[in-house]
Parts: C-alpha cells; structure tokens; sequence
C-alpha cells in the first residue's frame, strides 16, 4: 500500500497572522512578502534563472555531451538545483508566501511536506494567460492576452483529479494566484471577466483561496502611458464591485503606477490589501526603492519573482527586503549592506556598488513590454535577523541609540548610524 501523502501543518501561517492584523488595524506596519518561483509557467527551461547562484546544497549533476557544449555554456540551472533553493528559502523562513508552479507544488509540498511546521504558505499559479507564455522564439505574449488555465484546483490542492473533501485540508496548496490582463478591448477583456468569473466560483464551492494580479496591458491598448494606473485601478474596483466577500481576492498584485495611483487604491476600500509586482530584474536600488515606496504609499504585499531569483545571493537579498519593509534601514542603506553582504562572501556582484545604485526603467510584463516604473559562487544560507524586542542576542555593540535591553533602537537613528549598524551586524555575521 502507498504511503498517504503529508498532511498541511496546522500551525497559524505568518500570512494569515499578518492579514488579520491589516485589516484589524489600517496602520500596521505588517508587510507580506512574497518569492514568486512560478517561472516555469511562462519561461520553460530558462525558468530556473542563471547559474551563477546556487543554494548551499551546490550543484547537482548533469549531462552534457563535451562535443556539443559545456556546463558552463548551457548557463542556467536545472531544476533539481532551482527546487534546492526553494526549499533553502522556505527554511529560511523569512518570506510570507511561496508561488510555485502547480507540478513544484506536488513534489515540494504534497511529496516531501516541505511547508509542514513551516510559517510560509505554499501557493501555486492557478492559471497561466497567453501574455506570460513568453517562451524561445515565440511570438505569443505579441498577441492580445487571452485566458487559459493548465492547472486545476483539485491537483494543486491535492494532485490529482478529485480530492477527498470530507475535510478542509488539503496536502498541496490552498493559496493560487489568478491573474487577468486587461487590453482595453471589449471582446478580449469580456472573454477575461468570464473566464475570472468561472474559476471564482469553482474556487468558492472548493474553498481554495486566491489573490489576483492584474497584468497592465501587454499590447497597445489606446491608454497614454501616464493614465495606465486610473485604467488599471477602474477595472480593478469595477470587476470587484459585483463579487462578494465569499469570492473575493486575499489581496491584489499590480505594477506599482508611482505614489498617487497606489494611494488612490488603497485609501478607496480599506479591507482591499493592496500588493505590488516586482517586474524584470533592473538593479538592486530599483528593488529595494520599489518595495519601499509601495509600502509608504499603501501597498501591503510584494511578490518579487525575477528580483529574487536574478539577486546574486537569494537569501541576503530577501534579508534587505524584509529589513526595509520592518523599517530598519533604507534602500540606499540596503544596497550597500548587501553589497558588503557580498563582499564578506566573496560573491562578484554584476554591478558596481555605483551602477547598482541607479535607477532604471523596470518593466513589468513577462514579454519584458507593458509598463514601466521609474524608480558566481555557491550560497549559503544566513543566519537569522538580529534578535527581536526584547533580545539583544547577536546584536553588534556600537556608537548608536539602544533600548533599555541593548538591542538597537531604529527610531532614533539617524541614517548614517542606521548603516553602520547594519555594517556591523554583517561583518559579525559573516566575517
């Protein structure tokens, strides 16, 4: 007889714990975040990103005939090397979410229990539209997007066809994220909002939650560049206005149109959480400013797929957002720690210090078009944060305001201090 398959862990996820308290609590600094490891579903073989980060597990072997071409020149990682890092960033534990692919979520979650006695939700992409089938050679994400769906509820949830539903849990996923895209097209966006519609209900009769991204348009669609947000914020709170709370989204994920687009969303429906896309890769600055202003001007989550995945240590970068997001340290403040962070491991950054800190143009489509906001060693995982409130264990001692326990105390730090801090605590880290 087959084992039967891990069941979820019953512990309170730290997602859950933070949507409460958002919605209880419009001023809570509480930010979800989210490593989108879904590329599979757009990319195919590519999807793994460059080699020149792997977890600490290293290398997995591979075959590779020398008269055709070399590890070296096939330049991306295989899979078994991009499910090490998935599993090296669950465990690490300092993301909310972790977006995988329906096939990801079978062999992680429901196979291994990789997210059982975790604080991260594993999540699946529920459907993948035309617009993100951005694959060698193909001229798909040229054309109007249209809907499509190769996962369904039941084999996220369980894998396979049909679940047992003689109770709510589920050995899978219980989160997807459904993403529509809007062209400004009645026919095509009709098609969308019906396609939404059917997976809506499916998803309320099965219990399975959602969040929704909402693609900008990825073909000209008549809107002026600078009137995308109020197009993108109408049909958001427009194809809502007819759904009620049963089939509603957790939250929103949207490319972030600049501070009076966010704050017009958020501020419109307090119980909408508001969360930003993360888009192509850029530089580190373009991140971490990213993450930063979306939280300043409303936004409560970010799923930053290419950002995490390109970084040249996954885990130290994810450490930045979270640093930020918790209101520890700048982005400006955060570029260079992480480029300490990666002088410390002697880790070559694609950037220099100076370049990394620019701002470039971000695009934030899968096809590399749409919208735009201004704005090689192995790894190895990092300690934990500096200790909490109420801990001073691992907290480095220096010339800057502390609480009445030792630990630091950010808010009275001004930004040089706030840096040398984070200086420090790296170099006692990692040196």
């Amino acid at each position: 007889m087959s084992k039967n398959p891990p069941m979820p862990d019953p512990m309170i996820k730290s997602l859950d714990k933070k949507l409460k308290e958002i919605r209880a609590n419009p001023a809570s600094r509480e930010f979800i975040i989210a490593d989108a490891k879904d590329a599979d579903m757009a990319h195919g073989v590519r999807a793994p990103g460059p080699r020149f980060y792997l977890s600490a597990h290293g290398a997995h072997a591979a075959q590779f005939s020398p008269e055709v071409w070399t590890r070296e020149e096939y330049g991306h990682r295989n899979l078994p090397e991009f499910l090490d890092i998935i599993r090296e960033v669950t465990r690490q534990g300092i993301v909310d979410i972790m977006l995988m692919s329906a096939s990801v979520t079978e062999r992680l979650a429901i196979q291994e229990g990789l997210f059982k006695g975790s604080r991260v939700t594993p999540a699946a992409r529920a459907n993948d539209a035309t617009d993100i089938w951005a694959i060698r050679n193909g001229a798909y994400v040229a054309e109007p997007s249209r809907p499509f769906r190769s996962a369904t509820i039941d084999h996220i949830q369980c894998g396979k066809i049909e679940c047992d539903r003689a109770s709510d849990e589920f050995p899978g996923a219980n989160l997807g994220l459904y993403s529509v895209t809007f062209t400004n097209r009645l026919d095509l966006d009709m098609a969308t909002l019906r396609a939404f519609k059917e997976f809506r209900e499916e998803a309320e009769r099965k219990k399975f939650r959602y969040f929704l991204e909402v693609f900008d348009p990825n073909v000209p669609s008549g809107v002026p560049p600078e009137k995308l947000g109020e197009f993108i914020n109408d049909n958001i709170i427009r194809s809502l206005a007819g759904v009620t709370e049963a089939g509603r989204p957790l939250f929103l994920k949207i490319a972030y149109h600049g501070p009076r687009f966010m704050e017009e969303l958020a501020q419109y429906d307090p119980k909408l959480v508001v969360g930003v896309l993360g888009g192509s890769a850029g530089t580190t600055y373009d991140a971490f400013k990213l993450i930063h202003d979306a939280q300043k001007y409303g936004a409560r989550v970010a799923l930053f797929g290419r950002k995490i995945n390109n970084a040249e240590h996954q885990l130290g970068f994810i450490e930045m957002l979270r640093m930020i997001t918790d209101g520890r340290i700048g982005p400006e403040e955060a570029v260079r720690a992480y480029h300490d962070l990666l002088a410390k491991m002697k880790i070559r950054p694609k950037l220099s210090l100076e370049k990394d800190l620019e701002t470039t143009d971000v695009a934030m489509s899968y096809g590399g078009g749409g919208g735009t906001v201004r704005i090689t060693g192995a790894g190895r995982a990092p300690a934990s944060l500096p200790a909490g409130k109420g801990k001073t264990a691992g907290v480095p001692k220096g010339d800057w305001p502390t609480l009445s326990n030792g630990a630091p105390d950010f808010a009275k730090m001004t930004s040089q201090q706030r840096a040398d801090y984070h200086r420090a605590r790296l170099s006692k880290k990692y040196g």
